[in-house]
């Protein structure tokens, strides 16, 4: 049975105690009761915080791996969490007042920060065994800047995807960001641990170099149009075929590494599975001189859903 690492939560009281048993029966799933109090108290306070400063959709999820598991709060408030500071006082007044910010969570970490994203953020942190009274956690921002397309040559080649399904491939780009930025917080986090996450990362930056500007383009215009469909024409060097070769195998890599829990993480769905091979292996044919084929798979309904309700 697959992990559920997601949970959306109504905007109401009730929020953080739905929050902190989902999040303790997902430590129990992963065997790692030693962190099921701090997971507790540091959801608790996220999801107060969440409530009362920030807007919707509001979601609970676990990323990471069973050894360096990550809780993450979600809201739809692009404006940034305010670190903690120092505030002298007595313990037992800390631990009875709601909404104290969040030294509470840093009290509880072993590491913790935030994600700014376009549409909202996702602050986190990786609970502890047991709480500290200074809350010494580094606090760390994550910033995955945009990875600039490589200049296209003379000797660029035109390729043609015909009929790409624009709901799925959105699905499958959503599932490939939070990939991407999971490889990216555990390289930047637990290097020593998870050195493949570091050459994964420099990867998948390379991989998305191969793609012009135009490719981009012209997918954001379809989703923007609310097109079920769209054929795209854009430029790729002959080069880069070889890094969609391996790319298309990596990504199999990581597939795996989510079903087996050691990311915690969802995999591609089937058909994610089956558009994305079609959409790399078109690249490959086209750039040895074959010509363009249509994707007729069918649409995957439960792809383009991203919430997974535990």
């Amino acid at each position: 049975m697959p992990l559920s690492s997601e949970l959306t939560l109504a905007s109401s009281p009730r929020a953080a105690a739905d929050a902190r048993r989902w999040v303790s029966d997902v430590c129990q799933r992963l065997e790692r009761t030693d962190l099921v109090e701090c997971a507790e108290l540091g959801v608790s306070e996220l999801v107060a915080n969440a409530i009362i400063h920030a807007t919707g959709p509001f979601k609970v999820r676990v990323r990471g791996t069973a050894s360096h598991p990550r809780i993450e709060v979600v809201d739809g408030s692009t404006d940034p969490p305010v670190p903690p500071v120092s505030v002298p006082g007595d313990d037992l007044d800390l631990l009875l007042t709601f909404g104290r910010g969040l030294t509470m969570v840093a009290q509880c970490a072993a590491a913790w920060g935030a994600t700014i994203e376009a549409d909202g953020k996702i602050v986190w942190f990786e609970p502890s065994e047991q709480m500290t009274d200074d809350g010494a956690a580094e606090w760390v921002i994550d910033h995955l800047e945009p990875v600039g397309a490589e200049p296209t040559s003379d000797a660029a080649v035109d390729i043609r995807l015909i009929g790409i399904d624009v709901p799925l491939y959105t699905s499958l780009s959503r599932q490939y960001h939070e990939l991407r930025r999971e490889l990216r917080l555990l390289s930047l986090s637990h290097q020593s641990d998870y050195p493949l996450a570091g050459d994964l990362t420099a990867m998948f930056a390379n991989f998305e170099r191969q793609f012009p500007d135009t490719y981009r383009d012209q997918m954001r215009d379809a989703e923007a149009r609310g097109l079920p469909r769209v054929d795209l024409t854009f430029p790729l060097v002959r080069e880069a075929a070889p890094v969609f070769v391996t790319m298309t195998e990596m990504f199999d890599v990581a597939d795996a590494f989510c079903r087996a829990e050691r990311l915690l993480s969802l995999a591609r769905t089937t058909t994610q599975r089956a558009f994305h091979n079609w959409l790399l292996g078109e690249l490959v044919h086209q750039l040895d001189g074959a010509s363009a084929q249509p994707w007729t798979g069918r649409s995957d309904a439960s792809s383009h859903s991203t919430s997974q309700v535990g």
